[in-house]
């Protein structure tokens, strides 16, 4: 892990425009080697991000040198500039996600209250919900979606947006991040619609669900060793998926064809862990999903295909196949 700089290795964020507080702060995240990842890639990126909001501008201004409406060449005044110069300073000795000094993650346009008791929202099953890539493989009579391992109610949301005519029920063994989710239920008026509730894993959550969406924890343990500080400080509970990250999902999978209705599919994402995820499932089939990242991230079950493969290859499980409900 990159220890956190002192003061004084902080490179100054200095500029007379809104533009040189980007470049200097981009320049300050890229010396201090903070780890991206929680809604942006790259230093340039986070730097406009963190400007803008501590200007009080719309983060999707244009920033643009010459391009109309470019906010790029308006002038900031000394207090500005200390403001954002301490901003930068606080992500880069603390090295917490950016998302978590702003109170707020963007997910496809989307915006969603985020802290500490909850991970940064960042799956790439928003994208999907988005485009209408899942749409597809429901059926007529889909009306109940859960999205298990909810976090911050980030893809409840989206779900519920997407498809005004189904009942969402976003569920979490942690009753902080569902606290947080709840501040993002009612911010975005869908009480009505998302159901938040209390479950490890499947426990309290019989169904049957026609989609369920989950993004749940399943970096191996090596990669948890391995892991910046960013991603340090979010709850380990959310990340950590055991020797090969597939404890969680190993469970679920095995408890997910009784609770599926029978046209039933699970969307499910697995970040790097594709080689894990293939061998400690090879017999299952899947379908893998293209997204921004390309088609090894996330994935798709059908409810046939899950309970012909727990009827075939549950017995051999059972030694260390231990049911969430």
């Amino acid at each position: 892990m990159t220890s956190a700089p002192t003061p004084a290795n902080i490179p100054a964020i200095s500029g007379s425009t809104i533009a040189d507080l980007v470049a200097s702060g981009a320049a300050a995240l890229t010396a201090a080697g903070v780890a991206f990842g929680h809604g942006t890639a790259t230093a340039e990126d986070e730097a406009a991000w963190l400007t803008l909001w501590k200007l009080g501008l719309p983060l999707d201004s244009e920033l643009a040198p010459g391009a109309p409406e470019s906010l790029a060449d308006q002038a900031v005044s000394a207090q500005q500039q200390a403001e954002v110069a301490e901003l930068f300073a606080e992500r880069i000795q603390t090295r917490k996600p950016a998302a978590y000094l702003t109170r707020e993650a963007w997910l496809q346009g989307v915006p969603f209250y985020v802290d500490e008791r909850a991970i940064v929202p960042r799956s790439f099953i928003a994208e999907l919900l988005a485009d209408g890539s899942i749409d597809g493989w429901l059926s007529d009579r889909t009306r109940r979606v859960l999205d298990l391992c909810t976090g911050n109610g980030s893809l409840a949301c989206l779900a519920a947006m997407a498809w005004p005519e189904v009942e969402v029920t976003g569920a979490d063994i942690s009753a902080d991040a569902l606290a947080v989710a709840r501040i993002n239920v009612d911010r975005h008026e869908l009480a009505e619609r998302v159901q938040l509730l209390e479950s490890d894993g499947l426990a309290a959550l019989p169904g049957p669900w026609d989609l369920v969406l989950c993004n749940p924890p399943y970096v191996n343990a090596d990669s948890m060793l391995r892991l910046p500080a960013e991603y340090q400080a979010e709850p380990e509970l959310a990340l950590a998926g055991g020797a090969d990250g597939m404890d969680f999902i190993r469970r679920l999978l095995l408890d997910l064809p009784s609770r599926l209705a029978k046209e039933g599919v699970v969307v499910l994402e697995i970040g790097n862990e594709k080689d894990f995820f293939e061998a400690a499932f090879p017999d299952l089939p899947v379908f893998w999903l293209d997204t921004s990242s390309g088609d090894e991230q996330v994935l798709l079950i059908t409810q046939e295909a899950l309970r012909a493969w727990t009827e075939g290859d549950i017995e051999a499980l059972r030694p260390t196949y231990r049911p969430l409900g």
